[in-house]
Parts: structure tokens; sequence; C-alpha cells
């Protein structure tokens, strides 16, 4: 793996608090830029900070999007006057009626399928982005299981930037769709994920002036995802949740959710309470809850085969610090059938009427499986995060569901109907 550097500007980069990037293995700390990988061991690199004081009345005063956040964020300080999407804001749900179907006390589901694209990957593009500006890109690109492709296509329109980005053939036609309509350059590759991203990664190192927001920006982008543990706490009336469980694929959502709970900690922000941080994945892709099963440190690959597309992701870049967020907090990572996925789809729709994707129902059914085997504690105060939306992943409902009967346009038909 090589790092790839953007054309350098002349000045220095306005990534408001951030200030290097720093090697996840060896602390090596490198200047910002379009680094990815350490030039001293090729670890991952992330980004560091020097944060200012922090209040949360500054917070409260901001928009009602992640850009509240962006003090805590490595973007610049005035991201909110350029055109971007707007993502997060969404709301935080008491699921009474779910709580009560698992067993448990408390249960609060994040929904994010309220976001522009439908997906949380709005929030990890739209610093992503703000990010690529700074640093002198002009194309936004990514390679994408689905969301993602979604989430750049419509910030780049948006941005007036032009878009590349490539996805698996096998892709959902809905996803393929929902990128396609934003008119950027949407190419589809005969393979899977691990594929279409070792291709983005030989792009990426031959065309400088294209941000591939997961792969040349990755340290920027992922960042994005800390605003979804921003958000819970302070939806929680700025507290720390006790549990919560969140669905891997390359397993950055999950770190980052758990650096933001510490970042908030550590700022004084909220409590510094104990949390435990659970993982989700699909059964046909469970990389790191097979590790994690194994007492592993290392995460061997996989190939994909789960109708969850969106965390099939065989070769997961952030496995093993996903492990470590886990063991840290005392959680665990449990995997579920792709007729388990379903199951908790229906769950989740029949109780709360919330239609997640195939992702969605990973995190519930292994809610309910972590429930079942004693290692999720039913009295305490449960969050499950919801990532993406149910219309995207239509096809994996088959025909499981649909009308209860065709009748004749007559009422009593429609009783005996309902009385059969």
């Amino acid at each position: 793996m090589t790092a790839v550097s953007a054309p350098s500007p002349t000045t220095s980069f306005d990534l408001g608090p951030a200030r290097a990037l720093s090697c996840r293995e060896c602390g090596h700390q490198t200047p910002l830029a379009a680094e990815y990988a350490c030039l001293e061991c090729f670890g991952p690199l992330e980004v560091a900070y020097d944060f200012g004081r922090i209040r949360r009345e500054d917070i409260e005063a901001g928009p009602r999007s992640i850009w509240r956040y962006r003090g805590l964020l490595p973007v610049p300080s005035t991201v909110t006057s350029h055109p971007n999407t707007e993502p997060g804001g969404t709301r935080l749900v008491e699921a009474d009626r779910l709580a009560k179907a698992l067993g448990v006390r408390k249960v609060w589901v994040k929904d994010d399928t309220g976001n522009p694209t439908h997906s949380f990957k709005d929030r990890v593009v739209g610093v992503a982005l703000a990010a690529a500006r700074e640093l002198g890109f002009t194309v936004l690109a990514c390679p994408s299981t689905g969301n993602l492709a979604n989430a750049v296509a419509a910030a780049a329109a948006r941005a007036g930037w032009r878009s590349v980005v490539l996805v698996p053939s096998s892709l959902e036609r809905a996803k393929i769709l929902m990128t396609a309509v934003y008119d950027g350059a949407l190419i589809t590759v005969d393979g899977n994920y691990d594929d279409v991203n070792r291709l983005a990664q030989e792009l990426a190192a031959e065309h400088e002036d294209w941000a591939f927001v997961n792969v040349n920006v990755r340290p920027y982008y992922a960042e994005g995802s800390k605003t979804l543990g921003f958000e819970v706490a302070e939806q929680l009336g700025w507290r720390l949740p006790e549990q919560i469980v969140i669905p891997i694929a390359s397993g950055s959502q999950l770190t980052k959710v758990d650096k933001a709970f510490r970042e908030f900690a550590s700022l004084g922000l909220v409590e510094d309470t104990p949390y435990r941080v659970f993982g989700a994945q699909a059964t046909g892709c469970s990389p790191v809850a097979t590790a994690y099963k194994a007492g592993h440190d290392t995460v061997t690959p996989v190939r994909p085969d789960t109708i969850a597309r969106s965390l099939a992701i065989g070769a997961p870049a952030d496995g093993p610090y996903a492990l470590d967020s886990v063991r840290r907090t005392g959680g665990a990572i449990e995997d579920v059938t792709d007729e388990e996925v379903v199951e908790g789809i229906r769950l989740l729709a029949r109780t709360e009427g919330i239609f997640a994707e195939t992702a969605g129902g990973v995190t519930v059914a292994t809610a309910k499986k972590l429930i079942e085997t004693g290692q999720l504690d039913p009295d305490a105060e449960t969050v499950l995060l919801i990532t993406g939306d149910g219309l995207k992943t239509l096809d994996a409902l088959g025909d499981r569901v649909g009308p209860r009967a065709t009748v004749p346009p007559s009422a009593d038909a429609v009783i005996k109907a309902l009385a059969d």
C-alpha cells in the first residue's frame, strides 16, 4: 500500500481543530495532507486534534445537522457556507414496543434513514467533501456497496463537482438507480466490493485530483461517523448510553462512535460513564465476528455471501480496531443468518414503523440474539443504530410480505377477507 498525495496549495490547510495525522499502529505523526498510510510502518492514519474549549451551549446553538459539531471535526470553520447536503440531525426514537418484543427495559433506535440519501453515509461524505475541497481536489469518487455511492453522487451534484463511483455489478437495482439519477459517472464492476476497492486504490494513485472518499481521504471521511455518537449522546440529554449495537462493514463506524463517546467525555460534555459496544454482522460476511469468537486479534478475509450487501466487506480495514473497541468496553460481536436479517427488518417495522434496509435487520436481529444468549443486559438502556432505508433493499424481502388478499370492490368481500 502506498500513500497518495493530492495537489498541495501554497497556503496551510484550514481543517479546524485537526492538527496532524497519526498512525494507529506506531503513533508516527504526519502533517495534514491527503495521506492514508503511515510512511514509517504503512499502518492506517487517523486525525489527531487540538480541541479548543467546546461548550454544550455552543453546540446547541449550531445548525440542526452534523455541522453543529464542526469544532470536533476535520473541516474548515466556514464549512456551512459551501453547498452541501446538510446531513445529520436524525431522530432518536424511544422504541418501547420493540423493547417489549425483545424483552428488555429500554431501547432507543437511532434512525439514520432520514438523511438526504437515506443512510448514514451522507455524514461521512459531508466531512470528506469539506476536507477534499480544502485539500485541493476537484473530483469526488468512491468504491461502494451502495449507500456510499448514493451519498457521493448526491453530494457532488449539490457541490457542482464531478463524481466517479465504482460499485459491484451485482448491487441492488434500487441503489444503482439512486446513484445514476444524479448524473455522475457510475461504473459497475464485475466482482465483489473487495475487487472494486482494489481498483479504486489503483485509480487514486493515477488521478491526483480525484478524492476517493474512503481511500486517499479516508482519515477525514471516517471522522464523519463520530457525529452519530455525538448526536446519540446529545439526544439522550448529554449522557452516554449503557449499551449500543452497531453494524459492522469495514468496522470504521463502530470505532468512530466509540471515539465520539470518549471525546465527549474527555471534553467534559458528558459524564464519563461506562458503556458497552456491540458489533453486528451477517453470517455470510462475518470475519470480525469470527475473529472475536475465536479470541483472535487479526481478521481473516472472507468472500461475502449475504443479502446484507451494504455490510458485505470481506476484508474489513478497521476490523482489528473494532475488536479492540468491543473488548475494551466489555461488549461482544455476533452474527445472524439472512433469514434472521429479514425477521429483524419485519420486527422493527411492525413494532416501531421504521423500515430498515438489510443492515438494520442485521442490527435488530443481532440485538435479539445477544439478549437470548445473555450477552446483552436486558436491564440496561440500549441504543440500536439503523443506518439505511428499507426502500433500498426491497429485493431482500422477496415474497415474504405482500397483501392479505385480493378482493372485488365490495365491503362484504373486505370483511370476509379480514375474517379469513
